[in-house]
């Protein structure tokens, strides 16, 4: 895992372990698998599952996804006038 995604990892998963001070840091690998629908081994969680959960998990439950809201245009017209390259 490259020194970055690690910094990122660490950084998200602070306010997510405070949330749970009582478990372990396995125990929150765990949940973070359990919660996110991970189905297999946690020794095959990868990175970008952990980093997509934890940066879910900060956000509130009715928002839209990070990725698709940077998309997302309220004016049809506008959008459409984007997508054919005009604006």
């Amino acid at each position: 895992m490259q020194e970055h995604r690690i910094n990122e990892i660490l950084e998200l998963i602070k306010p997510y372990w405070l949330k749970n001070k009582d478990l372990g840091l396995l125990e929150i690998l765990n949940q973070i698998a359990k919660e996110s629908g991970f189905d297999k081994p946690v020794t095959e969680l990868t990175d970008e599952v952990i980093i997509y959960h934890l940066k879910m998990d900060q956000t509130e439950k009715d928002a839209m996804i990070p990725g698709i809201a940077k998309d997302c245009e309220d004016d049809f017209q506008t959008a459409l006038l984007k997508a054919r390259g005009l604006l």
